[in-house]
C-alpha cells in the first residue's frame, strides 16, 4: 500500500470526488469553450482548499451544465450543505447577489458563504429536498413560489453585478444555437423560428416592470422544502420582468393553447402584479427554447410540435 494513501486519506477522497469525468468535461466545453479544461484540471486542489477553509467533509459530487456541486457535512454544526463551484466567477457573483436579495424568503435556498474570486458558493441544504420535477400542476403552490420571488425595484443598485434580462435572453438563444449545431440539427424552419423568437423575447425584455428575475426557474431547479413549500435553487438572475419566471411552469406538459391560456389566467389571479398578456407573450417567445431538447433528440411528439407552432405564431 502506498504511503501517501495512508497519510492523506481525506485529500485522496476530495481529489477523487472533484475529478471531472470526460463526458462532463465535454458538456462544460460546449458551454464555456476549451479554456474550461484548465479549470477542470485545477478543481481538485481548489475544492480541497475550500473544504479546509469552510470546515467541510465532502461525501458526494454532481453538477449541471455550468457548475460542479458537492454534498458536504459542516464539521462545526454537523449539518448538511452544498459546495458549488463554477468556472466563470461572474456567475457565482450574480447568484450570490440574488440569494442575498432573497434571504428573507424561505422559498429560496440560503447562502452560507461566498468566495467571489474562486467562483464558489456554500449553500444550506434543503430538506426534505426532493426535486419537484414533473408533478401535477398545482396553481396555488406555483403562485406561492412566484409571489415570494417578486422583488421589485425602481432601478438596480449602482454596485449590482446583475445584467439586464435582455442579456439573459441572448445567452439562452446563443446556447440553443450551439446545442442544435452540436446535435447536427440543420433545419431552416427551426433556425427561422429561433430568430423570430429571439426578436420577440428581446422586445419583451426591453419594457415591462423592473424586478429581480430568477432566470432559470424550471421544475428541475425547485426542491420540496418544509411544510410542502417549494424552494428555488440555481438562479441565473437578471433585472427585468418577473413574469419571465412563470413560463416553464405554465408550459410544463402542455400541448394545447386553451390549456395554456387557462393556466396563465389561473396563475395571474393568484400572483399580484402578474400580467396574463405578458406571460403569454413570454411563452410564445420562449417556446422555441423549451422545444430545443426535443429537436436535438429528433422527437416529433405533440408537445414539441405545439411548442414550435406556438413560437412560430
Amino acid at each position: 500500500m502506498r504511503e501517501d494513501r495512508i497519510d492523506h486519506p481525506v485529500e485522496d477522497m476530495v481529489t477523487e470526488l472533484a475529478r471531472i469525468a470526460p463526458e462532463v468535461r465535454d458538456r462544460l466545453v460546449v458551454r464555456f469553450g476549451a479554456g474550461v479544461l484548465a479549470w477542470c484540471d485545477a478543481l481538485p486542489a481548489l475544492v480541497g482548499d475550500l473544504a479546509a477553509r469552510w470546515e467541510l467533509d465532502l461525501v458526494a459530487a454532481g453538477g449541471g451544465g455550468t457548475s460542479r456541486v458537492f454534498r458536504c457535512v459542516r464539521r462545526d454544526t454537523g449539518t448538511w450543505a452544498w459546495l458549488k463551484l463554477t468556472p466563470e466567477p461572474e456567475i457565482a457573483r450574480q447568484e450570490a447577489e440574488a440569494l442575498r436579495a432573497w434571504e428573507a424568503t424561505p422559498s429560496v435556498v440560503t447562502l452560507l458563504a461566498h468566495d467571489p474570486a474562486a467562483g464558489a458558493l456554500l449553500l444550506q441544504d434543503v430538506e426534505p429536498g426532493a426535486p419537484v420535477g414533473q408533478r401535477a400542476w398545482n396553481a396555488s403552490e406555483v403562485a406561492a413560489l412566484l409571489r415570494d420571488l417578486r422583488v421589485f425595484t425602481p432601478a438596480p443598485g449602482e454596485h449590482s453585478v446583475l445584467r439586464p434580462l435582455s442579456h439573459r435572453v441572448d445567452v439562452l438563444f446563443d446556447l440553443a444555437d450551439r446545442r442544435l449545431a452540436a446535435a447536427a440539427v440543420n433545419d431552416p424552419v427551426a433556425s427561422a423560428v429561433l430568430r423570430q423568437a429571439r426578436a420577440a423575447a428581446l422586445e419583451l425584455a426591453a419594457d415591462g416592470p423592473m424586478g429581480l428575475v430568477h432566470g432559470d426557474l424550471h421544475p428541475g431547479n425547485v426542491l420540496s422544502g418544509q411544510d410542502a413549500r417549494m424552494v428555488a435553487i440555481d438562479p441565473r438572475p437578471a433585472w427585468g420582468d418577473p413574469d419571465f419566471d412563470a413560463v416553464d411552469w405554465v408550459l410544463e406538459g402542455v400541448a394545447d393553447l386553451t390549456v395554456l391560456e387557462h393556466r396563465i389566467e389561473e396563475l395571474a389571479a393568484l400572483v399580484p402584479g402578474q400580467c396574463p398578456h405578458r406571460v403569454l407573450g413570454w411563452c410564445r417567445a420562449l417556446a422555441a427554447l423549451v422545444a430545443v431538447p426535443g429537436m436535438c433528440a429528433g422527437r416529433d411528439d405533440s408537445q414539441t410540435q405545439f411548442l414550435i407552432a406556438l413560437a412560430g405564431g
